[in-house]
């Protein structure tokens, strides 16, 4: 089950051009969240859009996660990957935020190490969206580790992980966190949904998922992200899965054909950049004022932004993420294979 409009990578594996239009979707919303006002404050929108564009990303990046883990990658080529496509900006965004205050050599190693969005929270000032970073870094661990010792089969246990989460978020009654252990259910849901689709948690699933209608789960995902709708939060991962599942399938034509337009593929390609910069450029003289002098500036915080972006991905992320790709990860065993996974 994929979107008609598939193609093969580079590497053989079927890409989806829908999915890149969800993650420049996830980032829009992202940046309307920190840096528009969407409507009045009583409407809490910013909120639920801030929401809504996390769970979409956490979503498209457990689906990948776990779509290039199942396929049998060797990991050391997933780790080299992923760190190489992580950590050269989030280190080059949190020594430009060190240069402008001073922080204690702890809070420095948290933030490097990933680890800043674990209690007690020691995020930089200009650095505090990279929490989610932190959150991935740890999934990764865990996807490896779960690969690692159990084989691909391991994670077939990604759905009761997800689970678990959720379990533990409503006995906590956190609604969203930054803590990983109360927010990584979102990645998790992703990661079940690649499972569903590979047919790896079977074909009742894979049927199931087919027959979810697009427009109720743009519903679902809207509810489950706002705040006025209470305990519905808790199952905020599984709209962001089920609106990104249905999309594969049932979405009309022209929603279809705006993910996969030039525009969205462009800013799906610039995300992360656009996801790192937006904050430390939040954090200058871009950013500060009241109200009125800050909107103002956003023309100029958004331009700076993409043109930023722009050079961060195709002039610094993409150089190093091509030399490690080229590697392939020599010498690394795959995953092993158990059974029939």
């Amino acid at each position: 089950m994929t979107s008609a409009k598939s193609a093969q990578s580079a590497s053989g594996r079927q890409r989806i051009p829908v999915l890149d239009g969800w993650r420049a979707v996830s980032i829009l919303l992202v940046l309307g969240a920190h840096l528009l006002p969407l409507g009045p404050k009583a409407m809490e929108l910013n909120f639920a859009a801030g929401a809504m564009g996390m769970a979409l990303f956490f979503t498209l990046s457990g689906f990948l996660i776990v779509s290039f883990l199942s396929d049998g990658a060797p990991l050391g080529a997933f780790m080299a990957k992923r760190l190489a496509r992580i950590v050269p900006l989030c280190w080059l965004a949190i020594a430009v935020l060190a240069t402008w205050r001073v922080y204690d050599a702890d809070t420095l190693a948290r933030n490097l190490l990933f680890v800043a969005n674990l209690p007690p929270a020691d995020l930089l000032h200009g650095g505090e969206h990279l929490w989610s970073l932190g959150v991935e870094m740890q999934f990764y661990v865990l996807a490896a580790a779960l690969c690692l010792v159990l084989g691909r089969k391991g994670l077939l246990v990604i759905p009761l992980l997800a689970l678990a989460v959720t379990t533990a978020r409503i006995a906590a009654g956190e609604t969203i966190s930054i803590v990983t252990w109360h927010r990584v259910d979102e990645i998790l849901a992703g990661g079940t949904l690649a499972l569903i689709v590979s047919g790896r948690l079977g074909e009742g699933a894979r049927e199931w998922l087919m027959k979810v209608p697009f427009w109720p789960a743009v519903l679902f995902l809207l509810v489950a992200s706002h705040p006025a709708f209470g305990p519905l939060q808790y199952l905020r991962p599984y709209a962001a899965a089920l609106l990104v599942g249905s999309s594969l399938r049932d979405a009309p034509v022209w929603i279809e054909d705006f993910l996969t337009s030039r525009p969205m593929a462009y800013i799906a390609e610039v995300s992360y950049a656009l996801y790192v910069i937006h904050g430390v450029l939040s954090a200058t003289w871009l950013g500060e004022g009241n109200r009125t002098e800050k909107y103002l500036k956003r023309p100029l915080l958004f331009a700076a932004t993409f043109a930023l972006a722009h050079l961060s991905t195709f002039y610094f992320e993409k150089p190093i993420n091509g030399a490690v790709r080229r590697t392939r990860g020599e010498g690394i065993p795959r995953i092993k294979s158990t059974g029939g996974s």
